[in-house]
This record gives C-alpha cells, sequence and structure tokens, in this order.
C-alpha cells in the first residue's frame, strides 16, 4: 500500500460541504448567478439544491432571457418576479419531498456571480447577500440551526439563527421607515 502523499491535502468537514453546495451549484440555470446548497444532519448530506425554474417548467438559461435584468431590478429586490426557486427553498423542498426531517440541521450555501452580470462600481462584487428575506423566513421555519455561504471571491460568512431572526427584524424596521407606519 501507497503512505498518504504528504501534497495531499484533505479538506475539513466545513470546507467539504461547502465544496458539495458549489457542486449542486453547476446545475443553476440562472443568467446572474450560480447558487447551490445542501442541507447537513447529523454529519450526514440530507438534501441539496440549486437555483433554477419549477420542476417542467422553462429555465432562464434556455429561454435565454432573465425577467429582472430586464426590468433593471436591482440585487436583492422584486424576487417574486423570478421564474426559478432559490436554492435554499429547492434543498427544503428537496427534503419534503423525500420525507427526510432537517430539524437541527445546517445549510451550506455556495454562490457564485455570473462575469458581467453586476456593477462593480455598486460594492455589489465585494458584499456577501446571504439568504434573501423569503428564504430567511423559511429556514427560521424549518428549524436549521445555522447557514454557512461562501461568496465566490468575497468569503464565508456564518448566520445562526439568532442572526436570521435579527435581519427579519431589521427588514420590518426598514420597511416601516420606507412605507411609514399603518394606522389603523
Amino acid at each position: 500500500m501507497d503512505s498518504a502523499s504528504p501534497d495531499r491535502k484533505r479538506p475539513d468537514k466545513f470546507e467539504h460541504y461547502l465544496n458539495r453546495a458549489r457542486v449542486a451549484a453547476e446545475r443553476s440555470t440562472c443568467l446572474r448567478r450560480r447558487i447551490g446548497a445542501i442541507i447537513v444532519k447529523d454529519d450526514v448530506e440530507v438534501s441539496s439544491g440549486y437555483v433554477g425554474s419549477p420542476r417542467g417548467t422553462e429555465h432562464c438559461i434556455d429561454v435565454g432571457r432573465c425577467l429582472r435584468r430586464e426590468l433593471g431590478i436591482p440585487p436583492g429586490e422584486r424576487y417574486e418576479l423570478c421564474r426559478s426557486v432559490h436554492a435554499e427553498q429547492n434543498a427544503i423542498i428537496n427534503a419534503a419531498r423525500a420525507g427526510v426531517t432537517i430539524v437541527g440541521g445546517e445549510l451550506y450555501i455556495y454562490s457564485e456571480r455570473i462575469k458581467g452580470q453586476y456593477s462593480e462600481k455598486s460594492g455589489e462584487m465585494s458584499k456577501i447577500y446571504g439568504p434573501c428575506i423569503i428564504c430567511a423566513k423559511m429556514i427560521v421555519n424549518t428549524g436549521l440551526e445555522a447557514v454557512h455561504m461562501t461568496e465566490e471571491g468575497v468569503g464565508t460568512k456564518t448566520y445562526k439563527l439568532e442572526d436570521l431572526k435579527r435581519v427579519l427584524r431589521e427588514e420590518e424596521q426598514a420597511l416601516k421607515r420606507r412605507f411609514g407606519e399603518h394606522k389603523g
């Protein structure tokens, strides 16, 4: 038997799971980003997903157009106009379809911006956006304990459940400031 090569570096589990999310992202069909997600529970990958249109519908990559881009909608806004389901959502949905519980698990997300799709002037290229508000709500409700996200070329960030709840509170406050409190 050969002895282990000193040049070979075995990734730790954290790196391994982020690499698995990167592999899932290879199937992404969004014209702006490649995003993949996996859910790990008890040190086992139990589900995965990537950004893409609902089953049986046309993907942006297939039709060659993005409605949000055509309408000039900035990143992070108006996701309800997008034909795609987010990678996080698909990982959660796929676990449910398979009857797998994800309570107490952790979500690993890999995100990569497609070259030329984002403005370098606006600072968009140096941010980790994290789960959108819709995904954050879903993650909180699923009982996942943490989200680990890596943004290619930017870095990695971990969101604990309390971090996501804080983001939701801050979003609510921002909406109140933006639209004024409705007096009933």
